[in-house]
């Protein structure tokens, strides 16, 4: 790390960064906790479609609340509505309005902390270890995202009920809003104006930067399909959901932690087509050959490897690629594409999965995953093109 943010200090940024992240894992426990109530996934599909459009008014007020507080502060105020979000959800009596204003709460909270964490990351190494760091930061967050789930699956082995599991994840969200309020007078970056503007939205979609925020909302699409209705999907299969979890995560966080610094070092566009590839694959997988839980974990980790190292490389190509000035705006922009897949597609699977089960589901995200693949090859071919030029 350079003398802005030493390395000791940047791996408590990480955990804190896992502890919040564990709020947003448990909500791929929703259709469960849905269910229980005797609801179905359209149910739990609008509760994710609440989630989006507050977490898009999050973001594009993120902005104006870091200007004021700084970008610590502000996660921390946004980590007391993952807490009430989780204590919500935790407490639910059953589908209908209370669950659906928890989803409003998750959704400003996650927000909040998703976009401004990679500014603050951004505003504080140089250019050149920025992909390294990102992939150690969404390392983690992905690390809180898994255990999520594990903890629903803890509850069914201590026989209480799957709330409990929210309950575990709104004390964790509450520790790390505690570093992130404490670190708030001592992490200062430089403060530029991150708020979204049409003229400097425009200006970051005419740039290159604008393919990886394309990519970004179209992989957090199949990231937010297959996560959320994993329950779903491996009850029609007759697996334990927690292998997938256990797979993507493992081979996700394990390819961060020891080649994400070797992947950084190659041609990002060359790594992000051959990344791109993989999660085709994979996805294709869960519907074609995945019969026992020996194939499913596997597909699930080769799903981890080439979606969960493809976002590191795109997330810096998006920070990188835009033009001066203006990344932390391209981040922001970033941060808004993800979103809008990752709880926007839920909403259309879960209506899916309600009319044509789970393998309705699974064409939408094969489609999806190779229109992914196309662009991210169509970038490589293009920068052959002009290397050759």
């Amino acid at each position: 790390m350079n003398a802005t943010v030493s390395t000791p200090r940047f791996g408590v940024f990480c955990f804190a960064s896992f502890l919040l992240s564990m709020s947003y894992g448990v909500t791929f426990l929703l259709t469960l906790l849905v269910t229980s109530f005797g609801g179905n996934e359209r149910d739990a599909g609008q509760v994710f479609a609440v989630a989006m459009l507050s977490t898009l008014a999050a973001v594009l007020g993120s902005g104006h609340l870091m200007q004021r507080l700084g970008a610590s502060r502000a996660i921390a105020i946004g980590t007391v509505f993952l807490v009430l979000a989780s204590l919500g959800f935790a407490s639910a009596p059953g589908v209908g309005v209370w669950l659906m204003a928890c989803g409003f709460l998750l959704g400003v909270g996650w927000g909040v902390f998703y976009t401004l964490g990679p500014i603050m990351v951004a505003d504080s190494v140089e250019p050149a270890r920025r992909t390294h760091c990102f992939a150690l930061l969404s390392g983690s967050m992905l690390t809180g995202i898994g255990t999520g789930p594990l903890l629903g699956k803890l509850t069914g082995y201590l026989g209480v009920s799957v709330q409990q599991a929210f309950l575990c994840a709104a004390i964790a969200a509450a520790l790390g809003g505690l570093y992130f309020w404490r670190r708030g007078a001592r992490w200062q970056g430089s403060k530029p104006r991150e708020q979204i503007s049409l003229g400097s939205s425009a200006t970051v979609l005419r740039s290159p930067s604008a393919w990886s925020i394309l990519m970004v909302g179209l992989g957090g699409a199949i990231f937010g399909g297959l996560g959320s209705f994993q329950t779903t999907y491996a009850a029609d299969h007759g697996l334990d959901y927690s292998l997938f979890f256990i797979g993507f995560m493992g081979a996700a966080i394990g390819c961060r932690l020891l080649i994400a610094g070797w992947v950084v070092k190659r041609n990002p566009f060359a790594a992000s087509c051959v990344l791109t590839s993989l999660m085709l694959v994979a996805v294709f997988g869960f519907g074609e050959w995945v019969e026992g839980s020996v194939s499913y974990v596997l597909t699930a980790a080769l799903l981890g490897i080439g979606y969960g190292l493809n976002y590191s490389v795109i997330n810096g190509l998006a920070a990188n690629e835009a033009p001066s000035g203006t990344t932390a705006q391209a981040l922001l922009l970033f941060s808004l594409a993800y979103f809008i897949g990752v709880f926007g597609f839920p909403f259309l699977a879960g209506r899916l999965i309600s009319h044509t089960g789970v393998y309705g589901m699974w064409v939408s995200t094969v489609l999806i995953a190779l229109l992914v693949w196309g662009v991210s090859t169509g970038r490589y071919i293009r920068w052959q093109w002009a290397k050759k030029g």
